[in-house]
């Protein structure tokens, strides 16, 4: 046979082809002249077709059929062969396959070899891809060659044994006697290989951490040596000595120093110097300065220190280098909550980061910024991020708005700013806003008594010929029914009032109704605030009678049903119409936890202790119960929750908000799922009801009942005041990820002795680092007061992936259901 092509003429031919077809010939011809001498036991040029074959294997082509070959090279006395041969093992073999075990022998002949390079060679192999059961074998080789004097080989041995640690970490301490001494090398490759064995080993056993916090010293001498050397042409980068070893000695530092009060003593001055000495105008600099921090800030350090390292950041932040600038802003995030005072010094610096071009550092400083928001700076920092608001990019919106509003409610420094800053991110990025801006937006203002009058005022001037941002719409249509008598009269003292007549507020509210960019929940908002002004205004009563009844025939079956039960209202009921649409009452934002209740109003928190209210003495006629029934075609509905026959409270509101609710449930052991939280009120949305449960549950003790992937769901108990067999289930959905769950539906289901009722949920997006919760009530009927069992079923979306669960309750307490 004709000798081969050396691979240095493969490389120029393989270049020389114009297109992947070409090339893929080229590779194909040659790979069918290597296993032909591959087949005929060519041994001189064996050497020569294993290196053309691993180039071709790095082009991407299949080069498996060659890993024999390199066995046999392995096992020649030639070091060029024996060289291509454990390049060949470490790229095509790996311990999945078992042809790797052939060559635990020979690495073993190899690491006793006469020659250091055969050695090395050996080394670097069994560090790169020896299995667990090669690393068994031959540990207590590498443990010799750990202890040689040849710094060559000790270097290689340090590395070799990190892999051999990775793979059998039981074999640990048969290091630990070589180990101890090789600190006390001068070589530097020798020294870099023993700080990254130490760090290994101190990061998978408690017991070596223990052990070798004792060195600390000797690696402050060591650190301090290189930060003292002069020049040194050797291990010189950008004029910093030996960075690698510098950064590598940092790490272990910062793994020694956790949690010990002696050690990080003992490194606080040399970290100190190395932050004030090293020189920042390269990038070499600037690794040392970030390791140093990281260091700083996760040992016990001093607080000069500490500030000393969020300054080195925030000179970081105006760096040209945008890489620099991202790293600082991800570090101040992470030490923000420990050292707040100190970050907030550069607030400017990181709101200026707002403006930058690069997205990543954007979305960095925005969280930071959200981060350093407190009752001090709350207006300026607003001021800030609404700019933000309205210039950054869409995907910036919605997470800019829930920022927005978390901030504002937890440090507002007064109701009309905080309603201020809610309209304006509606006006600005209202599509983006989460489900339950909506509601709390209602509830902030319905709480707010004394700023009604401008608040309507400010909501109707906002929404006028621009119905595009629909949560703005939204409120602005609730707040226009509930209190548009006092738009009219003009009795806003904030600001100058405006002139606004009956029918021009009616234009504006049918004007939503008809718009094209309205939606259909926008429209059950609009036409339930027409039918409130029904008892607010007293020119324009037919008006509202005219509108409510073209509706009566909409496509839209909502806004159908709601103008059918509006016109009955009209008709038949026009005595309960003033009763049933007056105002909300005010609304407290309670979250239930006991007795003791948390009670957030503008940011401030007071600890409240609920009182169980008795029920209004006054009853009712027997009559209007039966009305209601009637009005809502009663006669076929079939409460899963009965009710007292005879007499009920005065206020019949409770009762009729759940005939309206989805009642016609079964005891079968089928999943209910909750009802869509997007409906819009209904008419009796302005009704007082009475609270037909207990607002405490006395003596009944709450449950975990799923705890999985960040999503915990907890319930808490109440006992219905008029059916003892009722027990009321308040579930409370958080997350503990750092991303916001979304589209979560709860479903449940129990045994067919029981009846089971799911009320909608407070909005289907649980927010990140239990930065909120969602809350929903179960209503189970037991009257044969058996053990309550529940089996739930979990869907939601994270992390861009649509996740389902399913899971038992069985742990109740027994006052749950007795």
């Amino acid at each position: 046979m004709p000798a081969p092509i050396r691979l240095r003429e493969l490389i120029r031919t393989i270049r020389t082809a114009r297109t992947q077809a070409e090339e893929r010939e080229m590779i194909q011809k040659e790979c069918a002249a290597i296993r032909s001498s591959f087949r005929e036991e060519d041994n001189t040029y064996r050497c020569r077709n294993v290196a053309k074959l691993l180039y071709m294997h790095m082009l991407g082509y299949p080069a498996h059929f060659g890993q024999l070959e390199c066995l046999k090279l392995i096992a020649s006395q030639k070091f060029t062969d024996k060289r291509i041969g454990y390049l060949g093992a470490m790229l095509l073999l790996d311990e999945r396959q078992d042809v790797h075990l052939l060559m635990t022998n020979c690495i073993k002949n190899d690491l006793n070899h006469s020659t250091q390079y055969v050695q090395g060679l050996a080394l670097c192999t069994l560090g790169c891809m020896g299995s667990s059961e090669m690393c068994r074998d031959l540990a207590g080789e590498v443990e010799k060659l750990l202890k040689t004097s040849n710094s060559y080989l000790r270097k290689k041995a340090a590395l070799c044994a990190v892999h051999v640690i990775r793979k059998v970490p039981e074999l640990m301490e048969m290091f630990l006697p070589a180990t101890k001494n090789l600190l006390n090398e001068k070589n530097h490759g020798v020294l870099h290989t023993s700080v990254v064995l130490l760090t290994e080993m101190c990061e998978r056993s408690p017991d070596m951490l223990a052990h070798f916090r004792k060195l600390v010293p000797q690696l402050v001498r060591i650190l301090k040596n290189l930060i003292m050397s002069g020049y040194s042409p050797e291990h010189d980068v950008s004029g910093i000595s030996d960075p690698f070893l510098q950064v590598r000695i940092l790490r272990l530092l910062r793994i020694l120093g956790r949690n010990d009060d002696d050690s990080s003593e003992a490194m606080n001055d040399i970290l100190a110097q190395v932050a004030t000495n090293t020189e920042t105008s390269k990038n070499v600099g600037n690794a040392i300065l970030y390791e140093t921090v990281l260091t700083i800030m996760d040992i016990k350090s001093e607080s000069g220190l500490r500030v000393l390292a969020i300054n080195i950041l925030g000179r970081f932040l105006l760096n040209n280098d945008k890489n620099i600038r991202y790293v600082a802003l991800t570090s101040l995030l992470k030490t923000v909550q420990t050292d707040h005072n100190a970050v907030q010094r550069h607030r400017s610096t990181i709101v200026d980061c707002l403006k930058d071009l690069d997205v990543s550092i954007k979305r960095r400083a925005m969280e930071l910024s959200f981060a350093l928001v407190n009752g001090n700076n709350v207006r300026g920092m607003m001021k800030e991020l609404l700019y933000f608001l309205d210039s950054c990019e869409p995907e910036f919106k919605a997470d800019c708005a829930s920022g927005i509003f978390l901030a504002a409610e937890k440090y507002a420094p007064s109701k009309r700013w905080h309603i201020d800053t809610i309209m304006r991110v509606l006006t600005t990025a209202g599509s983006y806003v989460r489900d339950d801006a909506v509601p709390n937006l209602i509830q902030l203002i319905t709480n707010s008594v004394e700023m009604h009058a401008y608040t309507v005022q400010r909501l109707y001037k906002a929404i006028l010929g621009d119905y595009s941002q629909q949560p703005l719409v939204q409120v602005a249509s609730w707040c226009i029914g509930e209190y548009g008598d006092l738009l009219v009269s003009g009795q806003c003292e904030e600001e100058e009032p405006i002139q606004v007549t009956e029918d021009e507020v009616l234009d504006i509210l049918e004007s939503v109704l008809i718009s094209n960019m309205s939606a259909s929940v926008t429209r059950g908002y609009a036409l339930t605030a027409i039918m409130k002004l029904s008892t607010r205004f007293t020119c324009t009563v037919n008006r509202i009678k005219k509108v409510v009844s073209i509706y009566g025939s909409s496509i839209d079956v909502e806004l159908q049903q709601r103008a059918v039960e509006y016109n009955a209202l009209f008709k038949k009921y026009d005595h309960m119409r003033p009763a049933l649409l007056e105002r909300m009452p005010v609304m407290e934002k309670v979250t239930t936890n006991g007795p003791a209740e948390i009670v957030q109003t503008n940011g401030e928190t007071e600890t409240a202790v609920l009182e169980t209210k008795p029920p209004p003495s006054g009853l009712q006629p027997a009559n209007q119960a039966n009305d209601l029934l009637d009005l809502l075609g009663g006669s076929d509905i079939t409460p899963v929750i009965p009710t007292a026959p005879t007499r009920e409270p005065a206020s019949a509101g409770g009762e009729l908000l759940d005939l309206l609710g989805d009642l016609n449930l079964t005891g079968s052991p089928v999943f209910a799922p909750a009802p869509q939280i997007a409906q819009p009120p209904f008419l009796l949305d302005g009704l007082t009801s009475q609270p037909l449960f207990n607002d405490i549950a006395a003596g009944i003790p709450s449950i975990t009942a799923y705890n999985k992937n960040g999503l915990k769901i907890d319930f808490t108990f109440e006992r219905s005041n008029t059916n003892p067999s009722v027990t009321v289930i308040t579930i409370q959905a958080s997350n503990s990820t750092e991303l916001d769950m979304t589209d979560f539906v709860f479903q449940a289901a129990v045994p067919k002795t029981f009846q089971l009722q799911l009320l909608s949920p407070s909005s289907s997006v649980i927010p990140a680092f239990n930065s909120g919760t969602i809350t929903q009530v179960i209503k189970v009927l037991n009257p044969q007061k058996q053990q309550l069992r529940m089996r739930i079923k979990l869907t939601y979306n994270h992390k861009g992936s649509a996740m389902q669960d399913l899971a038992e309750v069985n742990n109740f307490p027994p006052q749950s259901w007795q």
